[in-house]
Order: C-alpha cells, then sequence, then structure tokens
C-alpha cells in the first residue's frame, strides 16, 4: 500500500508508516509544500497513492468528483 502523506501530519509519519512495511512518503519531498490540495489528490491519483491526512477537504473532494481514486485515510 502506497500512502501520501499530506502536509498537515509530521514528516515523523513516514518512518513509523515505514516501519510497519508501508510505502509512504510525504508531500514535502515531491511536490510544493504550499500545494492546493486539488493539486495533491491529483498526484496521489496520477501515482496510485491513497493520501493520508487530517483535513477533511480530500474525502469531500473525492466525493465531489465522482473519482474512485485515490483513496483518504485519516489517522
Amino acid at each position: 500500500m502506497k500512502l501520501l502523506i499530506e502536509m498537515n501530519l509530521s514528516p515523523a509519519w513516514e518512518a513509523i508508516l515505514q516501519a510497519q512495511g508501508f510505502e509512504a512518503i510525504h508531500w514535502s519531498m515531491v511536490g510544493e509544500p504550499k500545494a492546493l490540495d486539488k493539486a495533491i489528490f491529483a498526484w496521489a491519483g496520477e501515482h496510485n497513492y491513497i493520501v493520508f491526512t487530517h483535513g477533511l477537504d480530500f474525502g469531500a473532494i473525492l466525493a465531489a468528483t465522482g473519482h474512485h481514486k485515490p483513496s483518504v485515510i485519516h489517522p
């Protein structure tokens, strides 16, 4: 499972998730830290990542667009 850790979560999550066997990367390692949520959402979908976030807006984007990916997980 590939997890994209959103900017509202600490980069420390990367090591925690990797230690549990997940492929995880923090958004700051692949994109602009001030990127809009839509850009992060699009990148995750294009690269087959699940968005790991505290923000509720990613779920709203998923529902509003009717897309099936990327999935969204809230810790």
